[in-house]
């Protein structure tokens, strides 16, 4: 028998093979890092977002608290309560109406 002799090569690249080599490589560990920031940076947006929500939605059940109690202040008993405890009263005598639609 016998042997054969084994001749081994080496490969030679070429500039440009070594270049987009070393390019793919580089994508192929930066994908990974910005696929995971840009998640991150997405989760910290929804968080805000949601935080926001809760900030109008709480506004929002103060301005209808507001609201509610504007209403129950501007009634005529509120008024009328408020006006007796500073010594006034109410008389219809004394109420006169005034009709700008004459000029």
């Amino acid at each position: 028998m016998k042997k054969r002799k084994v001749i081994k090569r080496k490969l030679k690249l070429t500039k440009f093979e070594r270049l987009l080599y070393g390019f793919a490589v580089l994508i192929v560990v930066i994908s990974p890092l910005a696929i995971v920031f840009s998640q991150a940076t997405l989760s910290k947006i929804n968080y805000d977002v949601e935080k926001l929500r809760g900030e109008v939605n709480t506004e929002q059940k103060k301005n209808e608290s507001l609201s509610m109690k504007l209403s129950e202040l501007a009634s005529l008993d509120k008024i009328k309560e408020v006006a007796e405890s500073k010594g006034l009263r109410y008389n219809d005598n004394n109420i006169r109406l005034v009709d700008n639609t004459a000029e």
